[in-house]
């Protein structure tokens, strides 16, 4: 018997298009993506069906715009596997607020909300200053921090083995490529990016945030959701709430989130929203796992046809 853990995308799985096949498919997957547009005051579904691709890409769009699709593939699995049950749930980045929501943590209204203005005070921040961010392949962590310490940048992301994502001002990225090139990495590669997310030069929109969750209800989660910041689950309302302000300029520790998972005896996890990243990772962390999607009408089939076995 699985114990089945949700995963939930985070930015960068944006794609043209997203959502779309369901939308024009399911009547309920139309219903959400209309109740979207009506919680927002904008027509976010139109974006993510049609783009153009630098609208999408904007992460006041973006974010939101994954949190919908991620939304509607859970919606979606549990019309069509009755009485789905999970144990636990994570998301990358923006995916903790669409787990937290499938917990029960967050209303769905507030959650695309909270996510919109989330994204509108990262962009605000990026355009506020100069930063960039870098994956490095093939190099630890221990090495790869020291790389980060003598060039003055930041761990951003820790994916899983041999990929790590760096974070900080943009003319300190090269110079941190260079020495984790010599210290061993495979690959140093600057990513195409609009600023330094998960570091300090994000601390602009903490406080913006704060002020956001404040005006919402938050509640204990129905079930575990692991946090980015400390890789354990959430606790109480006020900690969800310290530890999503928190994520914004803190390391996303998800190979330490998905290694707790796996601890707790998790064997399936079930990626929700446009793209396979996350269980890219996982196949990195953990081959045995049983790995399933939910990211357009053939993967939603597949998956469920694989939990009705």
């Amino acid at each position: 018997m699985h114990k089945t853990a949700l995963l939930f995308a985070g930015q960068g799985a944006q794609t043209v298009g997203m959502g779309r096949g369901w939308a024009e498919t399911f009547p309920s997957a139309r219903a959400w993506f209309d109740r979207a547009n009506a919680a927002l005051g904008y027509d976010l579904t139109h974006i993510c069906f049609a783009g153009p691709e630098a609208e999408l890409t904007k992460t006041e769009n973006a974010q939101p715009g994954i949190f919908l699709v991620s939304w509607v593939a859970f919606e979606l699995l549990k019309e069509h596997v009755p009485g789905f049950e999970f144990a636990a749930a994570a998301g990358l980045s923006l995916g903790e607020f669409t787990a937290l929501t499938a917990a029960g943590s967050l209303d769905f209204a507030d959650g695309l909300r909270v996510v919109r203005q989330r994204g509108r005070f990262m962009q605000a921040a990026c355009e506020a200053t100069q930063g960039g961010m870098a994956a490095i392949i093939g190099l630890d962590e221990a090495a790869t921090r020291d790389a980060c310490t003598e060039a003055g940048v930041t761990l951003a992301n820790l994916n899983c083995p041999g990929q790590i994502v760096i974070s900080g001002a943009a003319d300190r990225i090269g110079p941190a490529c260079e020495l984790a090139r010599a210290k061993g990495a495979k690959r140093a590669i600057p990513l195409s990016v609009a600023g330094a997310y998960h570091s300090p030069l994000m601390a602009s929109a903490q406080p913006k945030l704060q002020a956001e969750l404040e005006r919402i209800t938050l509640s204990a989660p129905s079930v575990p959701v692991i946090s980015n910041v400390t890789a354990q689950p959430h606790t109480t309302p006020a900690q969800i709430a310290s530890r999503l302000i928190e994520q914004v300029t803190a390391s996303v520790r998800w190979e330490e989130s998905m290694r707790y998972l796996i601890a707790q005896g998790f064997t399936r996890f079930i990626e929700l929203g446009p793209g396979t990243a996350l269980s890219g990772f996982m196949k990195r962390i953990h081959k045995e796992a049983q790995l399933l999607t939910v990211a357009d009408a053939a993967s939603l089939e597949a998956t469920v046809q694989a939990l009705r076995q």
